[in-house]
């Protein structure tokens, strides 16, 4: 077995971040010869990741369109207490089982699984075993990293797609329901007809601990099948996750300036900080990436990371008014409010670009929380 294996781009992780850079390169500069390397057994872990067409450009879909595994063009809805609305962006699902097959195939031989990582510097990465790869450059998709710098609320699910004995009668995905019981702060079920006997049912807080207790999510879900009268043949999936809602922190600390490894995804901190979600932000840096010189990334990528960060300043400040001032039991009245506001407002909201006529009519008008708390909350200062 060779000791020593040369390219011009490692890439790090093989989860959503690092499989579409290195699919990007594949397709854009197939001249940059690449490895895509992950611990797992498989691309893209066990997950599912969904998005709204506004979230991407459409002359960026040809990254995700090999991806997608479910869509539903009549678009969406929400549900809460005393409010429900359907709205009609279409809405799209990526399973981790499609991303692997499909990176596979266009990667082959480029991609090395079962394999952890025991050291890494900008130009190489030491593998358990003792082999080296040697690199023009190294790039970290590693999932999150450390968090510790970063001041975080946690959104955390469990989701399972169940076969249903009979039809369960959606025909359109349920982003929120907030009309289930609220418990651990602000609660709701997201629902995907995959088809018409088969739904994917995902329990969800917004909490203050990222602590994630499996089984009393997994009764919820039962208990929440039970009531809408369906009748469980089989849990055919189950996957769950922490999800960082960040609404303070400081960037240096997280990212320091003299560690020259460049970063992708999470471990950048490029993900929404209100949602935790990083699909637009993992599509849009994959695809800047392929334009950048490999010699240089690690400065280069900290540098847009660091713009993305000065650009999350709203979101955050919103994060911090959900998490500081709102009680725990009522922040669904914070969603419920926003999910009245237009359509398209909504949709920049999600992709991350809120115009300033936006951020002016999200936070006017009766506020969903207490004044005092909110002032409490903006005045007390971020780690």
């Amino acid at each position: 077995m060779a000791k020593t294996i040369d390219c011009d781009l490692a890439i790090l992780g093989g989860g959503l971040a690092g499989t579409l850079t290195a699919l990007a390169f594949a397709r854009l500069r197939p001249d940059v010869d690449l490895l895509l390397i992950e611990r797992g057994a498989a691309l893209g872990g066990n997950h599912i990741w969904s998005f709204f067409d506004s979230d991407i450009r459409p002359a960026d879909r040809w990254l995700l369109d090999p991806l997608v595994t479910y869509r539903w063009p009549s678009g969406n809805e929400v549900r809460f207490p005393a409010y429900r609305r359907s709205m009609d962006t279409p809405y799209n699902s990526i399973a981790s089982t499609q991303l692997d097959a499909y990176a596979q195939q266009v990667l082959g031989n480029r991609v090395i699984l079962n394999t952890d990582v025991a050291g890494i510097e900008p130009d190489r990465v030491t593998l358990p075993d003792g082999r080296e790869i040697r690199a023009r450059a190294v790039l970290d998709a590693r999932g999150g990293g450390d968090l510790s710098a970063l001041d975080c609320g946690w959104q955390k699910f469990v989701g399972q797609a169940l076969r249903l004995r009979h039809p369960h009668g959606l025909d359109r995905p349920v982003i929120m329901d907030a009309s289930v019981q609220q418990i651990d702060g602000y609660r709701f079920v997201y629902l995907l007809p995959f088809d018409d006997r088969t739904v994917f049912v995902e329990d969800t807080y917004y909490s203050n601990s990222p602590d994630l207790d499996i089984q009393p999510l997994t009764d919820r879900i039962a208990s929440y099948a039970d009531q809408q009268g369906w009748q469980v043949e089989e849990v055919a999936h189950q996957e769950s996750g922490v999800l960082a809602v960040v609404h303070g922190g400081n960037f240096d600390r997280f990212w320091p300036s003299d560690d020259r490894i460049a970063r992708a995804g999470v471990r950048a901190g490029l993900f929404h900080p209100m949602t935790g979600y990083s699909l637009p932000d993992a599509v849009a840096a994959a695809l800047w990436l392929v334009d950048q010189p490999l010699d240089g990334l690690a400065v280069a990528t900290r540098a847009r990371a660091a713009a993305h960060w000065r650009a999350g300043g709203y979101y955050r400040l919103l994060g911090k008014m959900l998490f500081r001032a709102a009680e725990p039991n009522q922040r669904w009245r914070v969603f419920e409010r926003f999910y009245r506001l237009h359509p398209n407002l909504i949709g920049r909201f999600f992709a991350g670009h809120s115009t300033w006529a936006d951020r002016i009519r999200i936070l006017c008008g009766r506020p969903p929380v207490p004044i005092r708390s909110a002032m409490r909350a903006l005045l007390k200062p971020s780690a």
